[in-house]
């Protein structure tokens, strides 16, 4: 069974439906914590992909967070084997340092948390037809890497989905939240809902009631296209 390898930040972490629809294609999720101490490869030659996940920490804490450290030095052995790579919010803000793009907050102190509309750009539009809103929890946002090319855009943090090369992608936002991560999110972060741009956790639930089921059906495409197109652009080239 090939596997993927999965960087999830806390010990309370969880896939979520990114996790559920990797395995229902047959993967199995290699679940590495190395904020737990859990050490990431030095080669991808066992795993078919890479997801990394995102968490409260910043892409910044590399100086006061070893494991930010070990993660920023390590992106760079998944990009060169050329193989899938997807970060989600953190995951997409490491991503965009290791290839030289700034990571900070709002300017006006604005976050994101709950769900906002992103809309395709022209490039974008064979991995996102349509604007939809999608689950964001988020206070700092990316600039665009140089030698990327941006996806979708938002209205309060403009990059919210992006590609560099033909594998790796990053986007800003949280296609895995289910009702039970959005149950636990609001829980254990409770502290962080308030300020510019927060949603409420019962207007979370109502959010989630009426628009989740659009994200899931482009998670499928999604997920497809980034596991099987970015191998067959591989394969043919």
């Amino acid at each position: 069974m090939a596997k993927i390898l999965v960087v999830v930040h806390q010990d309370t972490s969880n896939p979520g439906l990114v996790g559920q629809k990797l395995v229902a294609r047959g993967y199995q999720l290699d679940i590495r914590c190395p904020a737990l101490g859990d050490p990431l490869p030095t080669t991808l030659a066992d795993h078919a992909a890479t997801v990394i996940f995102g968490g409260p920490m910043s892409a910044n804490d590399d100086s006061t967070l070893p494991f930010i450290h070990q993660e920023l030095q390590w992106i760079p052995t998944a990009l060169a084997a050329n193989k899938p790579y997807l970060g989600i919010c953190l995951g997409a803000q490491l991503l965009a340092r290791v290839l030289g793009a700034a990571v900070a907050p709002h300017p006006e102190g604005f976050k994101e948390i709950g769900y906002y509309p992103i809309t395709p750009t022209r490039q974008g539009c064979d991995r996102f037809p349509q604007p939809m809103s999608v689950y964001q929890w988020h206070g700092e946002g990316f600039e665009l890497p140089k030698g990327a090319v941006a996806l979708a855009t938002g209205n309060n943090f403009e990059h919210q989905a992006y590609c560099y090369g033909d594998a790796a992608y990053g986007l800003q936002f949280h296609p895995e939240i289910t009702t039970p991560l959005i149950d636990e999110w609001t829980t254990r972060g409770a502290d962080q809902l308030t300020g510019l741009g927060v949603y409420s956790r019962d207007q979370q639930f109502k959010q989630h009631q009426q628009l989740g089921a659009e994200v899931n059906g482009w998670l499928d495409r999604f997920l497809d296209q980034w596991l099987t197109a970015s191998w067959a652009e591989r394969m043919s080239a």
